[in-house]
């Protein structure tokens, strides 16, 4: 069951007060494309707290199950008040067709710089490659799926787990990965072709 998350907007209050129990630290806002180093709202606003709340209201459950699966139960609820902060703080970049998708795609940089935090490696440093302790990997049960998740790169293994989880495919899995319809659906063909391959290797 997803937490219920209060966050409330005020646009009278300073958005980096450092009473504010859901502040997103400078390094969170470097990882979202667009957003000003300052945190402040861009201009031309055209969302409103009643967007927001509607918002809030039909994608917490969602948004809360992609981190669960991602990070385990204990750091859901604060990164998806993260992620719902940047959603207030970027409303007028939020898109109304595929809402959800841009939390996904705002959770993944949420999420990756989470898992940096907890390393002692340099951003430019991150390996590409899959290890053992990856959170989506681990939430999976079945020892031989997560052995074939691992032959998979970390690209491929976001785009399959997308699609098997959060059903996220077409449009949405466009707006996830920040590319064209066109490539979107090539790159899930391309992920589920090498699925496939990585089954038929371990088999």
């Amino acid at each position: 069951m997803a937490p219920r998350l209060t966050v409330v907007p005020d646009d009278g209050a300073d958005p980096d007060a450092p009473d504010d129990p859901h502040a997103v630290d400078d390094e969170a806002s470097e990882l979202v494309p667009g957003w000003p180093a300052d945190g402040t709202a861009p201009s031309g606003i055209t969302h409103d707290a009643a967007w927001f709340e509607g918002l809030v209201r039909d994608n917490t459950a969602a948004l809360h199950r992609y981190l669960v699966r991602r990070v385990g139960v204990g750091d859901a609820d604060d990164l998806a008040a993260d992620v719902l902060v940047v959603a207030w703080r970027r409303r007028d970049d939020v898109p109304d067709e595929v809402p959800l998708a841009w939390l996904y795609r705002t959770a993944g940089y949420v999420v990756a710089n989470f898992r940096r935090k907890g390393r002692p490696i340099p951003v430019g440093d991150v390996p590409d490659d899959a290890t053992d302790d990856d959170p989506a990997v681990q939430a999976v049960r079945d020892e031989q799926v997560r052995e074939v998740l691992l032959r998979l790169s970390p690209r491929d293994r976001q785009i399959v787990l997308l699609n098997a989880w959060e059903g996220v495919a077409g449009d949405e899995l466009a707006a996830v990965l920040g590319i064209g319809r066109g490539g979107a659906d090539a790159a899930l063909s391309r992920a589920r072709a090498r699925l496939a391959a990585a089954w038929a290797e371990l088999a």
